[in-house]
């Protein structure tokens, strides 16, 4: 195909997902926060089609039954798995901090499973809608030791109580820096923040079929084309290496686009 007709081509399909495609609240979502963000993340995750007009209910479950929702939704229940299995090493109780966490629902997934206070979880992210609806979905669930806060995931500080966490999430986020460099370092910063025999959990987008389609059609927060990059898991790991963690091992989630990395202080 043509550069040409491929420009015609995704511009028929801006047109197409900006109109009729709005008809999907999950589309409409994506518009109003951007694809990348932490409440476009909080609806997939639910899973529940809706929209506008009976229509828009099937267009949502086909956007919904994307597969890279289809990863993330995968992703997701790995991430619960690998933290399940770290608090359980610590004797059922942890310190969690998430940098990048939106809502967070399933890091009150896994508050709510254990007794009150075992866990306690800080959940960060720059953007406001995300922290409020995180926190309604907390007050509504009556859970407590999970707090919500404005925070740059590149330049996290120490938790407010001056604890180390145990945990640090990096979840959905590293795949939307293009600078190798920028991701070398958070995972180096991030050692610091640990306590000590702490772990890191990040991900890695290794591949996505809908790279092209993604970059010319959907927006990301910001309002400009949502730009990923994907890695091979071996680069990730080299990071946490380099950056002086041991212990490092890496799972794939069942649909194949993504990993989840464990590094220990």
């Amino acid at each position: 195909m043509t550069k040409r007709l491929k420009s015609v081509q995704w511009a028929a399909m801006r047109l197409l997902m900006g109109s009729a495609g709005r008809l999907s609240s999950g589309i409409r979502i994506g518009y109003r926060h951007g694809f990348d963000s932490g409440s476009m993340l909080d609806y997939v995750y639910v899973n529940k089609a809706r929209g506008s007009l009976g229509i828009g209910r099937i267009i949502d479950r086909c956007y919904l039954n994307a597969i890279g929702w289809r990863a993330i939704r995968a992703r997701r229940e790995l991430l619960k798995d690998v933290l399940r299995k770290e608090i359980a090493d610590r004797g059922g109780r942890a310190v969690v901090l998430d940098i990048a966490s939106g809502p967070g629902r399933y890091l009150q997934d896994l508050v709510e499973e254990h007794p009150a206070g075992a866990v306690r979880v800080e959940c960060r992210d720059l953007d406001p809608a995300g922290l409020s609806e995180g926190e309604r979905q907390a007050r509504e669930r009556g859970l407590t030791g999970i707090a919500f806060a404005r925070g740059d995931a590149l330049d996290p500080g120490p938790l407010a109580d001056g604890t180390a966490p145990d945990v640090i999430v990096v979840s959905g986020l590293y795949e939307l820096l293009l600078d190798d460099a920028v991701i070398a370092a958070s995972v180096e910063r991030l050692r610091g923040l640990l306590a000590p025999g702490g772990v890191l959990v990040f991900t890695t987008q290794t591949r996505h079929p809908q790279l092209e389609f993604i970059a010319e059609v959907l927006p990301n927060r910001d309002g400009v084309p949502w730009v990923m990059k994907c890695r091979p898991v071996e680069l990730a790991e080299r990071w946490a290496r380099d950056a002086g963690y041991s212990g490092i091992t890496s799972r794939r989630e069942s649909v194949g686009l993504f990993t989840v990395t464990t590094a220990l202080r």
